[in-house]
């Protein structure tokens, strides 16, 4: 056996990795590189396999950098099936429709070529087989499938591959418990393999009670100032469990009410995916919805479709909140309302998910004066402030306390999906505390088992 590491290696984007068995070869995961122009022409790049020899996929979950390339693998030759949980079946359809609808502007207004069609995500959607958390697949002769609950985005997935007598275990992306919507993360029995992400490798985020009050101290701060508060956020799962947070302050009476505006048509469509799934929630959320709570609605919330009701927030005089995507702030509308509010310094910028490096999120947190919109320099005169809480990453405490878990640990670790400095500083706590094996691969490095 042997595993080829086709993204996320020295890097947070691209999620793909190639596994070949005497049984078959298979894919965990076909994301698409996120960031700047590199990225961009990077997803353009041939796969370091032939897509023809892989005989199904597995999908940890729906977001774009583990799922944004699965059209283009059909494109290029692969016509076997891709297993995944129901959730992340849906949700991954919204995400890549999203994706060639961007991709087909940029082509009409740009000339930048599409990676794909909507033709090709049809090829997609056509291809899923789903099943559930626990349940034992057997999708080739010889190689076994078991997903646990990652707790990351509804849906998501910890992988569990029984092969040629081992136990391989790919960590997917793993939550940030306590998540109020959602339920914890699960950890495996054993693994004689673990292939790890390490998105916060070397952070430790802020508690949940103190994510809350810069939450509600940000929301206090644009009232009293009559000022902007601008959330940019990933559209499935951040934009949900923001709101989530926000419909509790605000039925709970801990917060103001006021404008809160949701812009992204992709996260209103997302959330309905959401309220489709009560049986992923936590105790918590089901108990809300038992006192008839609608999760995702309550005073002063607007959903804004259309192209129209868009730009109508504008309208609307401060004190607003204004939630849009992208999270990394490199397409969608809240380049817009970046571009609107950036310049005045009443506008506060809210920072909640990662930022990946190259992209227009991370230079602003790391403190450019000016950014390039639409082709102009705009001025960043707003606050920035970053809440790393409500990340849906798990710092490295979390993870350390995720590997401690698991009774019959690996004797080696392959760390993957994140930046150099994240990946040494997990590899360095994982060698200390386990005494395990750490590897850090780069692009296209092959890994025997």
């Amino acid at each position: 056996m042997q595993i080829t590491f086709a993204g996320a290696a020295q890097e947070v984007t691209g999620s793909c990795y190639f596994v070949e068995t005497k049984h078959g070869n298979f894919l965990v995961d076909c994301g698409m590189f996120q960031g700047g122009e590199v990225a961009i022409e990077k997803n353009h790049d041939p796969f370091p396999f032939d897509p023809k020899a892989v005989d199904f996929v597995i999908l940890t979950h729906a977001h774009l950098d583990h799922c944004g390339r699965l059209p283009l693998l059909f494109q290029r030759g692969f016509t076997g099936k891709i297993y995944c949980t129901e959730p992340t079946a849906q949700l991954a359809m919204i995400v890549l429709l999203d994706a060639a609808n961007l991709m087909k502007h940029a082509e009409e207004d740009e000339g930048r070529q599409a990676l794909y069609s909507e033709l090709d995500v049809e090829l997609v959607r056509h291809n899923f087989e789903r099943f559930q958390y626990h349940d034992t697949i057997e999708p080739q002769k010889g190689i076994e499938v078991r997903l646990l609950d990652a707790g990351h985005i509804l849906g998501s997935s910890i992988v569990e591959i029984f092969v040629e007598n081992k136990v391989l275990v790919f960590s997917g992306d793993l939550g940030n418990p306590p998540v109020h919507m959602l339920r914890s993360t699960e950890s495996p029995e054993e693994a004689d393999l673990l292939i790890m992400e390490s998105t916060y490798g070397d952070r430790v985020h802020e508690s949940r009670a103190e994510s809350e009050k810069m939450l509600t101290d940000a929301v206090r701060s644009c009232i009293t100032n009559k000022g902007v508060l601008l959330i940019p956020s990933f559209a499935i799962e951040r934009t949900q469990e923001i709101l989530y947070h926000l419909n509790a302050l605000i039925e709970d009476g801990k917060m103001p009410k006021f404008p809160i505006f949701v812009d992204s048509p992709m996260a209103i469509h997302a959330t309905e995916v959401f309220q489709k799934y009560p049986s992923f929630y936590s105790l918590e959320a089901l108990k809300r919805i038992a006192q008839n709570d609608n999760l995702f609605d309550f005073p002063g919330l607007t959903l804004s479709m259309t192209k129209n009701e868009s730009i109508m927030i504008n309208e609307y005089p401060p004190p607003k909140m204004i939630i849009a995507g992208s999270g990394m702030m490199q397409g969608g509308r809240i380049k817009h309302h970046l571009k609107r509010y950036l310049p005045e310094k009443n506008t506060t910028l809210l920072i909640i998910g990662y930022l990946v490096e190259g992209s227009i999120g991370r230079r602003i947190l790391d403190g450019a004066r000016r950014v390039k919109i639409f082709s102009e320099n705009v001025p960043v005169n707003a606050q920035v402030i970053a809440i790393g809480g409500f990340s849906a990453h798990a710092d490295q405490p979390k993870l350390l306390n995720w590997l401690d878990k698991i009774r019959r640990k690996p004797s080696e670790v392959i760390i993957t999906h994140g930046e150099i400095n994240q990946q040494l500083g997990l590899s360095e706590a994982i060698e200390s505390k386990f005494q395990a094996n750490c590897k850090i691969p780069k692009f296209g490095d092959k890994y025997p088992i």
